[in-house]
């Protein structure tokens, strides 16, 4: 029997009993499945609505070649001051093929409102820069070789092709994966001992020979061409109560200044050592990505190795050693170029893609350095900005998940730490090679679009509202543990168990699914996690 009520009179068509004549009752039943269909529509839509337009979006293609060459006017520059690339980019990446000739633009060597003479002019002083740097490297190299050969032990520079000492690594990362770690040093599995410990106070001073070494190498040789310059960091004393100012703007880079005598012989040397055991162990899954160094002869691998006396690589392949000779050429470079941060285990995983994209060195160079203007600061000894992002995580899933966060804090794992290693490479080990160029680009589109200016007015054009973000990274990371909230509170009971869950992920990652959740709560979150972080 069906209670009495409307529902029940619209059936009998007034009142009537349920044992109505067949046909009112055929036709009343189907009035009543019409109306649930009705319900059931206004359901659905008032509950697409309420969700962000993410929930809609649908995969776009990546930009393509035909379509890169049409955003340029006849001069060379970019229609609607790049506002069309930002928008392509974010919504499906880039094509294979254009690559090298985009990442430029997103890692900020070009302006997006450049012309094509403007970037020819960029080009020609970056690769004479790069070139000075590497001079700069090769008479270091010279000089300790000398330094080393007097002290008899003339092994020490290039012919070290053993494991560093611990001693060797001080201002160098522990290796952010579990496989293929430096020999003869010991590494703890906490990972709040992933930093090695730092320098002691006078690990960083310089004696006045090194000054002068330093000091004197723009009149060694090229003494027709304008004095040597390097770029160099002002010397972190005195700045700890600033800080938070500095890992806070993300545009901090090192400033262009004349040769520094902040710049410790000693500490390049160590930079050096560890920059050639790590390019030997770089991942080869880029290989399929860069034909062209793919097909690389053993004659002119070997030779490029020789180049920058790269040694124990007798076991790779040509087209790997090519590519770690490379990477040392450019990683010595940056050391250079950025002596506060020198270098640190983990920045080969962030060059490599670039490098295995960027065929000419000097380009890979500035990408890598406009990369590292927002990735610096993961590298930092005092580890401000990687303790500031792993609270801006903690921060977006207590916003999001509430119940998570609280079963995260009966963990004690509320600082989100287990997510360390996504933070510090960027998602490089958690994702095969092209998933990590997709996630890199379209946060370089959110970079490139706030450097341009490209803010909250032009929402609505780029990507369904989702404002650009320089935290887009943190957004995904933050995504990708809400992905797993019900593994986490139905069967973890200790972060160590989140850690090896979040480090057990690689290869399972939806990349495209991953950025959707993440610019969902990019839609929802962004001014709330902003305020909070001002």
């Amino acid at each position: 029997m069906i209670p009495s009520g409307s529902g029940n009179a619209f059936i009998s068509g007034g009142g009537g009993l349920w044992s109505a004549a067949p046909s009112y009752v055929a036709v009343g039943v189907t009035a009543l499945a019409g109306l649930a269909v009705v319900v059931a529509v206004f359901s659905t839509a008032t509950s697409v609505r309420l969700k962000s337009p993410w929930s809609r979006r649908k995969r776009k293609h990546a930009l393509s070649a035909q379509q890169w060459r049409l955003f340029f006017t006849p001069d060379g520059k970019l229609r609607d001051g790049g506002v069309k690339l930002v928008k392509k980019v974010r919504s499906g990446g880039v094509d294979p093929s254009i690559r090298a000739e985009v990442w430029p633009f997103l890692l900020g060597v070009y302006e997006l409102n450049s012309s094509k003479e403007e970037r020819e002019i960029v080009r020609s002083q970056k690769r004479k820069e790069y070139e000075k740097l590497r001079r700069q490297c090769r008479r270091l190299i010279k000089r300790e070789n000398d330094s080393s050969k007097l002290n008899g032990d003339g092994s020490r520079f290039t012919h070290d092709t053993g494991s560093p000492s611990s001693e060797d690594v001080v201002s160098a990362r522990e290796s952010l994966s579990s496989e293929d770690k430096i020999p003869d040093v010991e590494y703890s599995d906490d990972p709040s001992s992933t930093l090695l410990d730092g320098d002691d106070d006078g690990s960083r001073e310089n004696t006045n020979a090194d000054s002068k070494a330093v000091n004197s190498d723009s009149s060694d040789s090229d003494s027709s061409e304008e004095p040597e310059v390097i770029h160099a960091f002002p010397s972190c004393e005195g700045r700890e109560e600033n800080d938070h100012d500095v890992t806070s703007k993300d545009e901090s880079s090192p400033l262009r200044t004349e040769v520094q005598s902040n710049l410790n012989i000693e500490d390049f040397a160590t930079w050096q050592r560890i920059i050639r055991l790590d390019a030997v162990r770089t991942n080869s899954d880029w290989i399929p990505h860069a034909p062209s160094q793919a097909e690389v002869s053993q004659d002119r691998a070997s030779r490029t190795a020789e180049a920058v006396g790269l040694k124990d690589y007798s076991h790779l392949e040509p087209c790997r050693i090519f590519h770690a000779a490379r990477l040392v050429a450019i990683l010595e470079a940056y050391a250079l170029y950025d002596p506060e941060i020198g270098y640190c285990q983990g920045m080969s995983d962030l060059l490599s893609p670039i490098a295995a994209v960027i065929t000419e060195d000097h380009e890979a160079f500035w990408c890598f350095v406009g990369f590292m203007k927002k990735a610096r600061h993961n590298f930092r000894l005092d580890e401000v900005g990687i303790r500031r992002q792993l609270s801006i995580v903690s921060k977006i899933i207590k916003c999001k998940d509430s119940h998570l966060y609280r079963h995260l804090e009966k963990l004690q794992a509320e600082d989100c730490f287990f997510v360390y290693r996504m933070v510090v490479v960027l998602f490089r080990r958690e994702l095969t090679f092209e998933q990590t160029v997709c996630l890199w680009e379209v946060m370089w589109a959110d970079q490139a679009a706030i450097r341009a200016g490209i803010g909250k007015s032009a929402w609505s054009r780029i990507r369904q509202r989702a404002p650009p973000t320089d935290d887009l990274l943190l957004f995904a990371i933050a995504a990708s543990v809400l992905q797993k909230r019900k593994l986490i509170i139905e069967k973890y009971s200790s972060m160590d168990e989140i850690i090896r869950e979040c480090n057990s992920i690689s290869g399972q990652l939806d990349i495209w699914k991953l950025l959707d959740d993440a610019h969902d709560l990019v839609v929802n979150l962004h001014d709330k996690i902003e305020t909070s972080f001002s």
